[in-house]
């Protein structure tokens, strides 16, 4: 075989071995340019996880009202009955203390009306 290109056994071996690093630099990962959005697509997640930690805060304080607002309407019924009970309890007692006195202005007046006849 005749050398064409007068190259020798190294300067091919040199040539392999070039040829081989260029075929495996083309599978190596390229060094990643850092995005120039990557701050504002941070800042924009910070946003988006602040906007959905105050709705949840906001649907937190929403149920805390209503179970506030159940809780105080339970409390007004319930106050409510007692009065209504009381009420009750108030116009029985004034019921009995009449029915007292009347039978103590009759027991009186009978005793008047028995010295009235005896005289």
């Amino acid at each position: 075989m005749k050398d064409l290109k007068n190259t020798g056994f190294t300067d091919r071996l040199a040539a392999q071995q070039d040829a081989k690093k260029a075929l495996l630099a083309r599978f190596k990962p390229k060094a990643a340019a850092p995005d120039p959005e990557f701050d504002k697509l941070a800042e924009k997640r910070a946003a988006e996880k602040e906007a959905l930690r105050q709705e949840h805060e906001m649907a937190k304080a929403e149920r805390r009202r209503e179970k506030a607002e159940k809780e105080a309407a339970r409390l007004d019924a319930e106050r409510e009955a007692q009065e209504a009970i009381d009420a009750e309890k108030r116009a029985a007692r004034k019921e009995r203390k009449q029915l007292t006195k009347e039978e103590q202005k009759a027991r009186r007046d009978a005793r008047y009306a028995a010295r009235k006849a005896r005289r």
